[in-house]
């Protein structure tokens, strides 16, 4: 689900050295709920996570993604995932089943000021992706920060098979609690059953970095 942001808005909360990849103008932020299964790996079968991001363009002008926020149902994986690569888990108590047609997911935060979401979605029909779809799904780099540095890690997938998708419903304050303004309006959706993922490892791209609205 991704809803249009004032370019400004987003901006002031990507730390130094990235800026927000406009589509017509405007910086898209997303909020998407799936299910992650880690192959390889005993003891992690299959969780729920939920991602709050935005898409940006690093220092060498490539194009990226950058998390507000990641919530899992697995604490390993946090923990991993904020070590490894710096990227802002948070532990939750998290849901997703199919029930009549539809994908329900739930989520709450199990520490820290409340943060959670309720959603249904209705799968529709399969389509072709156009430039903006592409613009929200085909990503293939993600930034973060390490270490008090700006790091990237490289992101390898087949382009996602894509439907629309209709919105049964939708209540959540996970942008919000990135510190976005409240979403506004009816979301862009799409759903996908979804494509094996391989993703590289971290490499610092700066020394230190720091957030924008700070450094004015």
């Amino acid at each position: 689900m991704h809803w249009p942001y004032p370019a400004e808005a987003v901006q002031a909360l990507l730390p130094e050295g990235l800026e927000i990849d406009l589509f017509d103008g405007s910086a898209w932020v997303g909020l998407v709920p799936f299910v992650l299964v880690v192959g390889g790996v005993p003891g992690f079968g299959g969780f729920p996570e939920t991602n709050v991001r935005t898409y940006v363009r690093g220092p060498d002008r490539d194009t990226g993604v950058w998390f507000f926020s990641l919530d899992a149902a697995r604490l390993a994986a946090v923990v991993g995932a904020r070590l490894s690569f710096g990227l802002p888990y948070f532990w939750s108590r998290m849901r997703a089943r199919r029930e009549n047609g539809a994908i329900a997911y739930e989520s709450r935060r199990r520490v820290g000021a409340a943060a959670w979401l309720r959603a249904e979605v209705e799968p529709g029909e399969s389509i072709v992706a156009a430039n903006f779809d592409d613009y929200l799904t085909a990503r293939f780099r993600l930034f973060s920060v390490v270490r008090g540095g700006l790091a990237s890690a490289w992101v390898e997938h087949v382009p996602w098979p894509l439907r629309t998708a209709r919105v049964l419903k939708l209540e959540q304050n996970l942008v919000q609690a990135a510190g976005l303004p409240v979403a506004e309006g009816q979301p862009i959706v799409h759903y996908s059953e979804g494509v094996e993922v391989r993703v590289g490892t971290v490499e610092r791209i700066s020394g230190s970095v720091y957030r924008t609205d700070a450094a004015r």
